[in-house]
């Protein structure tokens, strides 16, 4: 299926998505479901969803495809500070900011639908199953944020990797976007060392490293693991930051 269609399965990922945290009451599910589908909207890969300095003023729901939220210094660098995976909610409270202070940009052609805000607070405010599993993504949201700063302020190259690698496994996993131990992986290197804090050459070789010690094979925008529980050992992972109920 190409990514940027819409065949009206792909809603049962965010219904997935916000199950991990809390279970959806019915009434909850069916609602969230047909607020998704009354807007449904597509972008190319490469470009802003959402910029910084931009006003936040509705709520973006990604059905298919990668994001990246970035900050970037006015010579060009940039850090990405998280991705954005299918069936997550970009910021649902941001519209109670005036401005955005990072962007969200796409890293491969996506669909996604838009909520108006008045649409979306009436559906939390309806349901208390639905209004605390939006509030758990959001919590779970700033905890991956806080790991991302100890990934890049006290791991190693190698640590960081790694642990990026498998909090991307798991995050797929929770959607059921994974086949055994392999997984979509259709980021660039420039977008995993801009992740990780790494140049590319530095990052090119720690994926080396990975390769070489049997623990990832990466291949045709394709992540597979050889050894899970290895990889989580080299990347002092833990899922604990995730929040998954259950």
């Amino acid at each position: 299926m190409s990514p940027t269609r819409f065949d009206g399965t792909q809603t049962q990922v965010v219904l997935r998505r916000l199950g991990a945290f809390r279970p959806l009451s019915g009434p909850a599910a069916a609602a969230l479901d047909k607020a998704i589908r009354e807007r449904i909207l597509r972008l190319g890969g490469g470009q802003d969803l959402i910029s910084e300095g931009d006003r936040p003023d509705r709520i973006r729901v990604v059905l298919s495809g990668w994001l990246a939220r970035y900050k970037a210094l006015e010579d060009g660098r940039r850090q990405i500070v998280n991705f954005v995976l299918p069936g997550e909610i970009c910021d649902p409270y941001s519209y109670l900011l005036a401005r955005m202070d990072h962007s969200i940009g796409t890293l491969t052609p996506i669909v996604y639908s838009e909520i108006e805000r008045d649409r979306f607070e009436e559906l939390v405010a309806s349901d208390r199953t639905l209004a605390e599993a939006v509030w758990c993504e959001w919590l779970a949201s700033n905890s991956i944020q806080r790991e991302w700063t100890l990934n890049i302020g006290r791991r190693v190259a190698l640590e960081r990797v790694a642990h990026l690698l498998c909090e991307v496994f798991e995050r797929l996993r929770s959607i059921g976007q994974v086949d055994g131990n392999s997984c979509t992986f259709p980021i660039t290197q420039m977008d995993l060392a801009d992740a990780t804090g790494l140049s590319v050459v530095h990052l090119n070789r720690t994926l080396q490293e990975l390769r070489a010690a049997g623990l990832i094979v990466l291949r045709e925008r394709t992540l597979t693991i050889g050894d899970l529980d290895a990889l989580e050992s080299a990347g002092l992972f833990t899922p604990a930051y995730l929040h998954y109920a259950g």
